[in-house]
């Protein structure tokens, strides 16, 4: 058996994905796209934040609220693929994706709940 020490610290160490994720309303396809250097973090937080009623989309609270949780999807769409390189950079790696990602899904006006390019975080 591990004791609690040791697998907080296994925890910790564990490596933190960073890419990109949307929130999608599976009743009229509109999504909610960021990005974050640790994936797990956001998600969790949208997701309680729509729980409770104070996210602060208000478009999207709407929406959850009149769907229901059951209409929304949150996915991861891309990880960062981390390379062993001296050269690599996660925030230039991410911020790459981020780009790609906007120019893919136009998260914006009727097609999403994004209000502007900058999609990052924390």
């Amino acid at each position: 058996m591990k004791t609690k020490k040791e697998i907080k610290r296994e925890y910790k160490e564990r490596q933190k994905q960073a890419g990109i994720f949307q929130v999608k309303n599976k009743v009229n396809g509109k999504i909610l796209l960021g990005s974050s250097l640790n994936l797990a973090g956001p998600l969790n937080a949208h997701r309680f934040m729509l729980t409770i009623g104070s996210h602060r989309n208000k478009v999207l609270q709407q929406e959850w609220d009149q769907y229901g949780q059951d209409q929304f999807v949150f996915e991861i769409l891309e990880v960062v693929k981390v390379k062993d390189d001296t050269d690599f950079n996660l925030n230039d790696e991410l911020a790459l994706l981020e780009q790609i990602w906007i120019e893919k899904l136009q998260p914006f006006g009727e097609r999403g709940y994004n209000t502007n390019t900058n999609i990052r975080q924390a």
